[in-house]
C-alpha cells in the first residue's frame, strides 16, 4: 500500500537525516529512488521546487513526494513521519531537561545569561536604529529616525510594561508579535505618520 510505503519511507529519512535538510537530499534522493516513485531527473526538480518554497525543506519535500503519489492522504503520511523522529526527541529531551531545570546551578546559569541575551538583542536593535540613520544619512544627507517604526515600539514598549502593572501580568510576545504585524500593515500602508 503506498501510504505504508510514504510512512516507511520518509520515517528512515527523517530518523537518519543529520546535518540539517541538505544533508538529508541525498537520502531523500535514495529512497525516492528505491521506490520508484520518481526518476533522478525529478527529484532534481523536487528538490528545487523544495528550496524555492518556504519552510524546511525536508518537510517540503515530503509534502510533494507524498501528494505526487497519494494526493492529500499521502502528503500528510510523508509529511507526519519526516517530523514525527524529532518531534519524539524533542519530547524526550524536554522530559530530561525539566528535571535538570530543578538543579541551582543551572537556575544560577540561566539567571546568569538572562542579561546577555537581553544584551544582545538591545544590541541588535541599536545597531539596526544606527544603520538605518547611517542609510537615511546617505540617501538624503541629513541624520533621520523612521518615525513609525519608533511610535510603533513605543507603543509596544507601553502596552507592554503597563500591561504588567495594570494587569499584573505581561502581554504574551506572541501577542507583541501579532499586534506589531498589524500596527505595521496600518502605519506603513496608509501612510499614517
Amino acid at each position: 500500500m503506498i501510504y505504508v510505503d510514504l510512512f516507511l519511507g520518509f520515517l528512515k529519512v527523517g530518523m537518519f537525516a543529520f546535518g540539517g535538510a541538505y544533508g538529508a537530499i541525498p537520502l531523500i534522493r535514495d529512497v525516492v529512488l528505491s521506490y520508484g516513485w520518481m526518476d533522478d531527473e525529478m527529484v532534481t526538480y523536487m528538490i528545487a521546487v523544495s528550496e524555492s518554497t518556504p519552510g524546511p525543506i525536508m518537510v517540503n519535500l515530503a509534502t510533494y513526494v507524498g501528494s505526487s503519489q497519494a494526493g492529500l492522504p499521502g502528503a500528510i503520511a510523508a509529511t507526519f513521519a519526516v517530523v514525527l523522529p524529532s518531534f519524539v526527541i524533542i519530547l524526550l529531551i524536554l522530559s530530561v531537561l525539566k528535571s535538570l531545570f530543578q538543579h541551582r546551578y543551572v537556575q544560577a546559569f540561566l539567571q546568569g545569561v538572562k542579561p546577555c541575551v537581553i544584551g544582545i538583542i538591545l544590541g541588535t536593535g541599536c545597531y539596526m536604529i544606527l544603520d538605518n540613520c547611517m542609510a537615511e544619512r546617505k540617501l538624503r544627507g541629513v541624520w533621520a529616525v523612521d518615525g513609525k517604526a519608533l511610535f510603533i515600539t513605543a507603543v509596544l514598549g507601553i502596552l507592554y510594561f503597563g500591561s504588567g502593572k495594570l494587569l499584573k501580568k505581561k502581554i504574551s510576545p506572541f501577542v507583541l508579535i501579532l499586534l506589531a504585524a498589524c500596527m505595521g500593515m496600518a502605519v506603513y500602508s496608509t501612510g499614517v505618520l
